[in-house]
């Protein structure tokens, strides 16, 4: 049998085309830095090409180096799903799951799905990630997480995917301005630049956009909040409207506001919310499981 490279060579190249960064690549895998160059090294000699090109002051990697690094991450993600089907059998509902979550939902779900699965699955750990859904997407290619909690629609090719429920879009506005404001809402009556939206990297903008039929752009403020807790201070201070999730409204996100709720005219508008895994895990019972937890908490009222 040919030698083969070693799954530890391959994590400091992975790590070092990360960071791009000799030193930090070997704190981030716990060697020193001449250990992490010689174990990269080692790697070249036993495949027989170079990977990076080198100077006294800088390096790159070369075109096969690069391809070597995309699956070298695919080999190192494959490896650890292996220890955790080995680990985890015939106890799917044990260890550690880096679960990934979007800004709208991580606020007003997350602490209950710990607490729920702590009562029911003492012996499973959720470690915790919120971030874009683009950037969630690319760490779960590279292994870097294992589950995503996210709102869907949403670009999910390649990987499974499981709805779990739905989240509503609901209106909101100030009491002081509700009664110019008539039901069925007709947004075309709405002042110009009167909606609230937030940043596009968000993906609920572009859900509440579609689900709401909001086709008219000059009803939207070019104000792009960050959070949805900007976005009701700045309704709250009679600046305009904008729709909120049905779950953060239920979280309490309008306590200590004056604002009131609408329903946003047509079919109710709503999100669907869908944990999504790489189609290569041995942890499908487990996701699963963990998705019938997410749906009873969506069914709740607070």
């Amino acid at each position: 049998m040919k030698p083969l490279p070693s799954l530890k060579n391959l994590y400091y190249l992975v790590n070092l085309h990360q960071e791009q960064n000799f030193n930090r690549a070997a704190g981030i895998c716990h060697v020193s830095q001449s250990t992490l160059s010689s174990g990269i090294q080692n790697l070249e000699e036993q495949l027989g090409y170079q990977l990076i090109e080198r100077d006294h002051k800088s390096f790159m990697f070369t075109a096969i180096g690069e391809e070597v690094v995309q699956r070298a991450l695919k080999i190192l993600t494959d490896v650890d799903d292996l220890v955790e089907l080995v680990k985890n059998q015939g106890e799917p509902m044990t260890g550690e799951i880096r679960l990934g979550c979007i800004p709208t939902i991580a606020p007003f779900l997350l602490s209950r799905l710990v607490k729920q699965c702590h009562e029911n699955y003492p012996q499973l750990s959720l470690l915790l990630k919120e971030d874009t859904t683009e950037r969630l997407l690319a760490a779960l290619g590279k292994g870097e997480l294992d589950l995503l909690l996210l709102a869907l629609p949403a670009d999910v090719t390649g990987y499974h995917s499981m709805k779990v429920g739905i989240d509503p879009f609901k209106m909101v506005i100030h009491k002081d301005l509700a009664d110019s404001v008539h039901e069925p809402v007709d947004y075309q009556a709405l002042p110009d630049e009167s909606i609230f939206l937030l940043q596009t990297e968000h993906c609920i903008t572009g859900h509440a956009i579609s689900a709401c039929q909001l086709g008219d752009s000059r009803k939207v403020n070019p104000f792009a909040a960050t959070s949805l807790h900007t976005l009701v201070q700045m309704v709250n201070s009679k600046l305009g409207t904008t729709f909120l999730p049905q779950m953060a409204i239920d979280a309490g996100i309008l306590n200590d506001t004056d604002l009131t709720v609408l329903a946003p005219p047509g079919e109710a508008p709503y999100r669907e919310i869908g944990l999504v895994w790489r189609q290569t895990t041995s942890r499908i019972r487990t996701f699963r499981a963990l998705g019938l937890e997410v749906q009873k908490l969506l069914q709740q009222k607070l």
